[in-house]
């Protein structure tokens, strides 16, 4: 089981280096923001904060620092709900999803060549 454990932790580091490298040098992003421009991108509508923040793994503090990131880059907008004032809605900008859809292959060869055993570099 250990082994295992092992086995996971190297694969996810191997893939987020590989992320952080390819999707920064080709598109300025890093694996974060792009996994909330992906989700984004999958959802007809805005989010709330609260619900982005279970979909992508990250704890409110480090969302809110991804999405003032992407704010500041025009990526995407926030907004307050009009029924609960406290609640906070992101909304993707036409440049995030243009960013996004350039940033897509470069996202799933890496993902492809870690996972299919392929290298990234040999794309």
């Amino acid at each position: 089981m250990v082994g295992t454990w092992h086995y996971v932790l190297g694969k996810y580091a191997k893939t987020m280096c590989a992320l952080e490298r390819e999707l920064g040098e080709k598109h300025d992003l890093g694996p974060s923001e792009f996994e909330v421009l992906d989700r984004m991108v999958n959802h007809d509508s805005q989010l709330r904060v609260q619900q982005l923040c279970g979909e992508v793994h990250l704890s409110q503090s480090a969302l809110s620092r991804v999405i003032a990131r992407l704010e500041k880059a025009k990526l995407v907008t926030r907004g307050t709900c009009e029924v609960d004032r406290r609640g906070v809605f992101v909304l993707i900008t036409e440049e995030g999803r243009k960013r996004h859809a350039e940033a897509l292959p470069t996202h799933r060869a890496v993902l492809n060549g870690i996972f299919a055993g392929t290298p990234v570099n040999a794309r």
